[in-house]
């Protein structure tokens, strides 16, 4: 099968290429927006015409700058939605499986307990909006395609909140992070082989999924953990979302159910604690 993934040069995307030589049945065809401009719905058609059939396109590339969206607006949606809908509507031409990465942003952390699929979005930024509404032009246009809602993605690509920390401890012996806002951390390497698995399987159970790893913490309990299984000795403070302002708001609580994909899917989930110790211990 001929697998598309666009947005190439991305954290997951690249953690799919970590990944890709497991799946002997697979043939992928990486790109990002120097080979296929996902904005551009004649350039999405002319690539998916010129190609072999494209079975499965794994939709990797978006707008993830949180706080820039807030003055970048258009570009942010241009992206996340009107890319997302261009990818749906050329995937429902030429008979392909849609597999789109969404975000727990498109909640408004309102909840005491984790979000499940039905409950109603209410996207308190730009970003979660855009991202809600490339879900919304999906589901509009595309009955074959599987929407994972993701919270907090790290991994040894791209920009991330553990890499950052690990390069502030380089030149800083002591650092505030915020803890009232509270979700789970998620190792990309973990979501990108649900997606290949998915994939590789033939899945048809379509639908919006939340797939997290499991557990609950705050950015300030997420930072120490990192530096204690790295042994680093750097003081943490942890303070107030009012103490550091940010353009964007962020959902106070987005942690997500796992109880759907779970079920439906068979997927097993480690939690985040785990997944970090066993992440940072194999890069140290």
């Amino acid at each position: 099968m001929n697998v598309l993934v666009t947005g190439s040069n991305g954290q997951l995307a690249s953690c799919i290429k970590d990944l890709a030589g497991q799946y002997e049945n697979l043939n992928f065809i990486y790109t990002d927006y120097q080979e296929l401009d996902i904005c551009d719905l004649k350039h999405v058609n002319t690539f998916f015409k010129s190609n072999s059939k494209i079975d499965y396109c794994i939709n990797c590339a978006a707008y993830t700058a949180v706080d820039k969206a807030e003055s970048e607006v258009d570009k942010a949606y241009e992206i996340n939605a009107q890319g997302a809908k261009n990818l749906a509507i050329v995937c429902h031409e030429f008979d392909s499986v849609l597999v789109q990465i969404s975000t727990d942003f498109v909640f408004d952390g309102q909840k005491t307990e984790p979000y499940v699929e039905t409950d109603v979005a209410k996207p308190i930024s730009v970003y979660g909006a855009s991202k809600l509404q490339g879900e919304v032009e999906i589901q509009k246009i595309l009955k074959e395609h599987f929407i994972l809602r993701t919270s907090w993605l790290y991994s040894e690509h791209g920009n991330n909140f553990m890499k950052t920390m690990l390069r502030l401890a380089e030149t800083r012996d002591e650092i505030s992070v915020v803890s009232d806002q509270i979700g789970t951390p998620t190792y990309a390497g973990d979501l990108a082989q649900v997606i290949l698995n998915i994939v590789s399987s033939k899945n048809t159970n379509f639908g919006l999924y939340h797939y997290s790893n499991e557990g609950v913490v705050s950015w300030y309990d997420f930072a120490k953990a990192i530096f204690e299984v790295s042994n680093l000795k750097i003081k943490v403070n942890a303070i107030k979302t009012k103490a550091y302002p940010t353009p964007a708001k962020r959902p106070v609580y987005s942690v997500i159910d796992k109880t759907k994909v779970k079920s439906v899917l068979g997927i097993e989930i480690l939690n985040w604690q785990d997944r970090l110790k066993r992440h940072l211990t194999n890069r140290i």
